[in-house]
């Protein structure tokens, strides 16, 4: 098989959270260590950050891996899901894997996946490890698929273990509190092993000072030990310093990535960045400087506040839950404009009732689907936009099309609700 027959193949033959959603979920680690062991247990040569959380997880995996790469590291990153080219999981200095060696890991261990019968996500978390091994990587930085104790990815023991943060989504699977899902996700926390918690809430804080107790794990909470100092909040990205314990930390500091959650994450970046060093890792005020600025040109990341143009300013953001869908529409309503038109879809495991409230009333919807089994029939949709002028399309390539004639160049559209929506959309505008 060619590439292209091989990930034809891979999509049919594996079951894929991402087209299908919990029937592709398995609830435990057999399937990952099975393959794994008949690779030689690659997972256990390379040295491993594991980063889970409901929400900034991909932010802080890439610019983790671009400030260990900005300090001289070979570094490899393994996120989910992907956009624009299933290899994006799979990178090592900002590289997509190679299509010769998707090919190739599949067809050597073409007998395990008939024998073991592994989901999508379980294959391509062996497929990572693999590469990273063969390659010898200096680090790995490891996102969580889902949840944490039972993801695939959760067989590593990393050098730290970090969760950005707690919200309510997948909770078919993770639980319906905030507290089961801070239980699952802190199933990453490994004994002996230094763990850092994003935000602080006192909803979830005892769930992790009561697992990290019982494994002996030192633990931090970013947000109580590291704060963001700007002089201008509207514009924070464009000259900021971090404040760790008081005292300053870095200053003059840039952001590429201009979303007002990014702070939240810099900050867990922050701490992250400390800890390795006090682990024997070399990254400077300079290193953390760049990695920071150069984000996108390192690690290839797509779909975070991205500007796509400046007039009409085109925006997508994959923001796709409620703690998330918040943050970026607060971002999107402080833009100096009304005239704001919103291509938005979703997928049918959301709680649509709690996000649909967050979006501003005074916007214009074009509401569409994404071509997947998950996808929330755009009829469906709109039927929850009873107070809000909207209207159906039949893709996202209609929808957009429709908001990019209707908006005035002094105004904002904005392509999102759903990672999918992104995904299509990014392929349709760079196929132009």
């Amino acid at each position: 098989m060619n590439y292209l027959e091989t990930i034809e193949w891979l999509f049919a033959r594996a079951a894929c959270y991402q087209k299908v959603g919990s029937a592709a979920y398995k609830p435990d680690l057999g399937n990952t260590l099975a393959l794994l062991n008949a690779l030689g247990n690659p997972h256990k040569k390379i040295q491993c950050v594991h980063i889970a959380g409901t929400n900034g997880k991909g932010s802080t995996s890439h610019f983790t891996a671009s400030i260990l790469q900005e300090a001289g590291y070979s570094v490899g990153l393994y996120t989910s899901p992907h956009l624009l080219d299933f290899r994006e999981r799979i990178k090592i200095n900002g590289k997509n894997i190679s299509k010769h060696y998707v090919t190739a890991f599949i067809r050597k261990i073409a007998k395990q996946i008939e024998l073991v019968q592994p989901s999508f996500f379980e294959i391509t978390v062996a497929m990572a490890f693999d590469y990273f091994a063969k390659r010898k990587v200096d680090y790995a930085v490891i996102e969580v698929g889902l949840g944490g104790r039972l993801d695939s990815t959760n067989v590593i023991t990393p050098l730290i273990s970090v969760i950005t943060n707690i919200g309510l989504d997948h909770t078919n699977l993770l639980g319906s509190t905030l507290e089961a899902i801070a239980g699952e996700k802190a199933g990453i926390i490994k004994a002996n092993t230094p763990c850092i918690i994003g935000e602080q809430h006192d909803e979830t804080e005892y769930v992790f000072e009561d697992i990290a107790r019982l494994n002996n794990a030192p633990l931090q909470f970013a947000s109580i030990d590291y704060t963001i100092k700007t002089a201008q909040p509207e514009h924070w990205y464009e000259n900021f310093s971090i404040i760790r314990r008081g005292e300053l930390l870095y200053k003059n500091l840039q952001s590429e990535l201009q979303g007002t959650y990014q702070r939240k994450n810099i900050c867990t970046v922050a701490a992250v960045c400390d800890e390795l060093n006090k682990q024997g890792a070399r990254i400077s005020s300079q290193n953390f400087s760049a990695g920071l600025v150069h984000v996108i040109e390192n690690t290839g990341l797509l779909g975070r506040w991205q500007i796509i143009q400046r007039s009409p300013l085109v925006v997508c953001d994959t923001a796709h839950n409620a703690d998330g869908i918040a943050l970026a529409m607060q971002q999107l309503t402080a833009l100096p404009t009304t005239d704001i038109h919103i291509v938005w879809g979703m997928v049918n495991d959301k709680d649509v009732r709690s996000i649909i409230p967050l979006l501003p009333t005074y916007a214009q919807y074009y509401i569409t689907q994404a071509q997947i089994e998950r996808a929330l029939k755009a009829e469906e949709l709109a039927q929850f936009f009873t107070q809000k002028n909207a209207h159906i399309y039949e893709n996202v390539a209609e929808a957009y099309t429709s908001a990019i004639q209707n908006v005035s160049p002094q105004g904002v559209v904005y392509v999102g609700g759903s990672t999918f929506i992104v995904a299509e959309f990014l392929c349709n505008f760079f196929a132009k």
